[in-house]
């Protein structure tokens, strides 16, 4: 079984790692570079290219593709090409085709905002794109993935069959680091869109804690490397996630991974629904300055919640265990 994924991403590449390590030769494709270094098996790197030389190898890669590969496992409601023709000639080639949303590119704001008060969305992701394009992918595809139920409801009219599996990390490559008491901890945040997070509520509860006098250092990770960004995770005590989304993401699982504290917003309904012994403290922009004071001026907890966390990754985000979810899926094709 040969499955390629594209166009970019580094839960894409971790997922490939974790089912490469289970005999499937599954090969991870970016189309593009990226500022994060992200390390896939292979890059084309078309933004060197003049937008025809882009189609042209683009269409190249396609063919060879079909012929090499078995199942196309496509990333954050992308294929080949922007109006998705490659999709007919892939299914007319008798191969297999799935579609593995993330977030924004289906994250529904009239939806959303009927169950979190607090969400903001993807500008140039509009309601009218993401129907549009789950309209086309869902003629030519059966399955999709999405890593919890917060994104189920974008597209549950749309495929026949949507899985839910939790992304993969690599555990054993990430040495916990539990936080000891200390005066001061480190507490760091690292925002890939502020707006998404609620960077600004956190940066206001900061500094008005600060004013106050609370003791901690404070770092926003942000236009690092994926490296340096692994190690400021590592040295911090404390990690805030996101204010807004409602669901916990990747920061959240490699900070785990890390042993450390966690800070994110969960929703209720999709808070049920993960498996049971998640130790992330919820706190929403209403209530992040209350809850990041208590959990500062508690460094006893601080250990406890890292090691749960630890914990709660290993049993559910191990390469082991959601390879073989995915690879029963696959055999089902």
């Amino acid at each position: 079984m040969k499955v390629l994924h594209i166009p970019y991403g580094s839960p894409m590449i971790d997922l490939c790692h974790a089912l490469q390590k289970q005999g499937i030769k599954a090969t991870a494709c970016h189309f593009t570079s990226n500022r994060y270094q992200f390390q896939p098996d292979i890059c084309l790197n078309l933004e060197r290219l003049s937008t025809e030389d882009r189609e042209q190898r683009l269409s190249a890669f396609l063919d060879q593709a079909i012929k090499e590969y078995d199942i196309f496992h496509f990333h954050f409601g992308e294929s080949f090409f922007p109006d998705k023709r490659d999709l007919e000639q892939i299914k007319k080639a008798g191969k297999k085709m799935v579609m593995h949303h993330h977030g924004s590119d289906v994250r529904i704001f009239s939806i959303a905002r009927k169950m979190n008060p607090y969400i903001r969305v993807k500008p140039e992701w509009t309601e009218k794109k993401i129907r549009e394009n789950l309209d086309i992918l869902s003629k030519y595809i059966d399955h999709a993935f999405v890593q919890d139920y917060e994104l189920y409801a974008y597209i549950q009219p749309y495929y026949k069959e949507i899985h839910v599996i939790p992304h993969t990390l690599d555990v054993n490559q990430i040495l916990p680091t539990y936080p000891e008491v200390k005066q001061a901890p480190l507490v760091v945040h690292a925002p890939t869109r502020r707006d998404l997070k609620g960077t600004d509520h956190i940066v206001k509860a900061v500094n008005q804690l600060k004013h106050e006098g609370l003791q901690f250092h404070f770092q926003l990770i942000e236009g690092l490397t994926y490296e340096q960004t692994k190690e400021l995770l590592a040295q911090a005590d404390i990690v805030i996630d996101q204010l807004r989304i409602g669901a916990y993401g990747y920061v959240s699982t490699e900070a785990m991974a890390f042993g450390k504290p966690v800070i994110c917003y969960l929703r209720r309904d999709v808070m049920k629904k993960y498996p049971s012994g998640l130790p992330i403290v919820n706190a929403d922009p209403g209530n992040i300055k209350k809850i990041l004071k208590e959990l500062i001026t508690s460094p006893h907890e601080w250990k406890e919640l890292g090691i749960r966390g630890r914990q709660y990754v290993e049993q559910n985000h191990s390469q082991e265990a959601v390879a073989k979810q995915y690879i029963h899926i696959y055999k089902k094709l």
